[in-house]
């Protein structure tokens, strides 16, 4: 009714084997730790919404879902980073900037520093490790 059957399509190339540099494994692994913690403050807010009276339910159940949303890109991009994908450092870095701006406020204006400080630290190991030339020039490759 609709014509022959359609051409197969040809196979997808083979992937290169790329050599993920040290310093891009350790962030990842550092980034999906961020993501680990954002899973359990997600969990942690959304108890605390459940069980407890907040004023308004919807923000409470909104600030959940942009943590959990955090949690998920920065899990994405711990995987990402790890396959070295090329797509993935934007949105770490993005991330990161967005947690650093979060820690300094914690540790400093909240008067929170073990809040702070170790989110500002995990914030500075990430983008040290992808600044370092070996991730540079892995991601230039790419």
């Amino acid at each position: 009714m609709l014509g022959g059957a359609a051409e197969p399509t040809a196979p997808r190339p083979a992937r290169p084997a790329v050599e993920v540099p040290a310093a891009v494994r350790r962030a990842a692994l550092v980034v999906a730790v961020e993501a680990a913690a954002l899973t359990g403050l997600a969990l942690v807010l959304l108890v605390l919404s459940v069980t407890r009276s907040p004023d308004s339910l919807g923000r409470a159940l909104a600030e959940v879902v942009f943590v959990g949303l955090a949690a998920a890109v920065l899990a994405g991009g711990a995987l990402g980073l790890w396959r070295l994908a090329p797509w993935a450092r934007g949105p770490v870095v993005a991330l990161q900037i967005f947690l650093g701006i979060f820690g300094y406020t914690s540790a400093f204006q909240a008067d929170r520093p073990l809040i702070g400080v170790p989110v500002l630290a995990l914030v500075g190991v990430v983008l040290y490790l992808l600044a370092t030339p070996e991730a540079r020039l892995a991601y230039s490759d790419v």
